[in-house]
């Protein structure tokens, strides 16, 4: 089973910084889209940064300007900067996976990020 693999996650105070990680298979890497959601308890998923299929990047109003999204293709693995955090980033972070000719996407396992005011 394919397996995206996330990390970075942890409890910060609002202002702070964290960096999430997310480590994929290179069949998956290469020709996926990559990207970051999150979901908080009673809400629908959300997207909060990807790559698009021309190479450019995608982020969310609530964190443009704050959040980056990185790639390093020698390692698979796709990053997600968050800078000038907020109590209301607190949720569980994904990472994504998709491609229009799958069938389905690929999700992580979720990474909690807590914002402390």
């Amino acid at each position: 089973q394919v397996q995206l693999v996330e990390s970075g996650g942890g409890l910060v105070q609002a202002g702070e910084s964290l960096r999430l990680s997310c480590a994929a298979p290179g069949s998956i890497f290469s020709i996926g889209t990559m990207g970051w959601y999150r979901q908080v308890p009673g809400k629908q998923r959300e997207l909060v940064a990807t790559f698009t299929t021309d190479g450019g990047t995608n982020y969310a109003d609530s964190v443009k300007g704050r959040f980056t999204i990185s790639r390093d293709n020698a390692k698979n693995t796709v990053h997600l900067q968050m800078n000038s955090l907020k109590p209301e980033d607190t949720a569980v972070y994904y990472c994504n996976a998709n491609n229009k000719r799958w069938s389905h996407d690929y999700w992580g396992q979720g990474t909690q990020v807590t914002v402390s005011s």
